[in-house]
């Protein structure tokens, strides 16, 4: 299946193809993650719409959820990461569709589920191959985050440090624990 039949098919697969990617041209359903995984999410929007909202004379960026990326052609492989951050291109221009052939600068993704996280070292390299230097990988597990930088070494951090997105977030930084912490309105 090329990614143009997958996007026309997309919303007439089991749950509106919420759970599915295309690799290497074979339709895959990975299962749903658990809410650790939206709690990730969650955390990590808020912390970034914050701070991209404190930049007033700046021309911020913005993010795209779960939009598609088309990693590789023929066979196509089109992968889903939980936020994708463009630093160039019209702002939101991706908004309608499922995939996009446009890189992104940061892709973050999340251990949520076994498949992904024993998926993670091909979805890192694949991304690394078609261009975008920079990969955040959260495991909830581990309550670590990875960076995956193209070329380098890859580093982790513990809960008790601080994720910064410099260069390409330039004065972002948000807690480890923070990006794992149940919602205020979850503990009341």
């Amino acid at each position: 299946m090329t990614a143009e039949e997958f996007a026309a098919e997309k919303y007439d697969l089991p749950d509106s193809g919420r759970w599915v990617e295309l690799i290497a041209g074979r339709v895959v359903t990975l299962p749903p993650p658990d809410v650790g995984h939206g709690n990730i999410v969650l955390n990590f929007s808020k912390a970034l719409a914050a701070h991209l909202q404190s930049l007033v004379d700046a021309e911020p960026g913005y993010a795209c959820f779960e939009l598609g990326l088309l990693v590789t052609r023929n066979p196509d492989t089109v992968r889903f990461p939980q936020i994708s951050y463009y630093t160039e291109g019209d702002r939101f221009a991706q908004s309608e569709d499922i995939y996009s052939q446009d890189r992104p600068a940061l892709v973050v993704e999340i251990t949520s589920t076994h498949d992904r996280r024993r998926g993670m070292p091909g979805r890192v390299r694949e991304y690394h191959d078609w261009g975008i230097d920079t990969v955040w990988v959260a495991d909830p597990i581990g309550q670590q985050v990875h960076l995956h930088r193209r070329g380098r070494p890859a580093t982790r951090l513990d809960a008790t440090g601080t994720l910064s997105g410099d260069p390409i977030l330039t004065g972002f930084r948000i807690g480890v624990a923070d990006l794992f912490a149940d919602p205020e309105w979850w503990r009341s």
